[in-house]
């Protein structure tokens, strides 16, 4: 095995069960999901398939499965892929989705601006008021709000609610999903037919979500799910890190891990092998300002 430190072992060999791994800038964080992998076919007997390793970005998902590969010699069906990728492959096993039905977002903001154009809205600069729009309506499929009790800062509330309530409208006329509805669809897909939540659970035992700290409400609903009853969810990330508040991240959920699984084991990587001492030291006095972090 690779010379690791304490917390990298422990996270590497950690059979059943969740984990959570805080790692920090630089702390090889790859490395150990890769080697953790490798560890659970190698050392436990887990079957490949048996795995799943959920990142945000295709490219992270690309260069972790790369990684793993060369690790392990040969082509392993371990499956990798972002969230929407995995849970559109899901849909699509389930409703015959293919990706002429998936919205594109020159043709979302084509909907968006045909049903804005009816409400007579007064805006200081269109382009930001369509990104803020856009947003808002994926802010509040991502964290399963009631469009109820959703206030709007791009326009009027009752203004916001017409137009999301066309958007979606649009969509269902159109036959399309945006990508939002990828996770929301999975969603309420496992909560209505229990077996096929079951299949996907019997299909992935073990779960690994990288980059935890920018999840969202429903993507963590639905990752939950999935790790049952085994609850053989690893996740790594690092709170001080999240930057996608403004697109739904929610780093709350990962301070909150604990919590929702109180038997979970805990690892801290908090060696930088990246940066000069310098530069850690001068990240620590900024980060030291976060009021809500581990």
């Amino acid at each position: 095995m690779v010379d690791f430190n304490e917390g990298q072992k422990k996270a590497v060999t950690h059979k059943e069960g969740p984990m959570m791994v805080l790692a920090g800038p630089g702390s090889g964080k790859t490395m150990v999901l890769t080697h953790r992998i490798q560890y659970l076919i190698e050392q436990y007997g887990v079957h490949p398939s048996k795995i799943l390793v959920i990142t945000f970005t295709k490219a992270a998902a690309l260069e972790m499965k790369e990684r793993f590969q060369k690790l392990a010699g040969e082509n392993l069906p371990v499956v990798f892929g972002t969230f929407h990728s995995i849970f559109f492959m899901i849909l699509k096993y389930a409703y015959g989705y293919t990706s002429a039905n998936v919205l594109g977002e020159e043709e979302k903001k084509q909907y968006l601006k045909e049903i804005v154009a009816k409400q007579q809205i007064e805006m200081d600069d269109e382009a930001e008021f369509f990104t803020s729009l856009i947003s808002e309506i994926s802010l509040v499929k991502g964290e399963m709000i009631s469009l109820e009790h959703y206030y709007s800062n791009t326009c009027s509330d009752d203004v916001f609610r017409t137009i999301y309530k066309e958007y979606e409208n649009c969509l269902r006329e159109h036959g399309k999903i945006d990508f939002d509805d990828m996770l929301v669809f999975t969603y309420e897909l496992f909560k209505a037919r229990e077996d096929i939540l079951k299949q996907w659970q019997n299909r992935f035992r073990y779960l690994l979500v990288d980059e935890f700290q920018d999840i969202n409400r429903v993507q963590y609903e639905i990752v939950k799910m999935l790790a049952k009853p085994e609850d053989n969810l690893f996740i790594v990330g690092d709170d001080d890190q999240s930057i996608y508040r403004f697109r739904g991240a929610n780093p709350e959920i990962m301070l909150g891990f604990e919590r929702d699984y109180p038997s979970c084991e805990k690892t801290l990587l908090n060696i930088n092998y990246r940066c000069s001492k310098d530069i850690v030291d001068g990240a620590k006095r900024v980060i030291k300002n976060n009021t809500k972090r581990f």
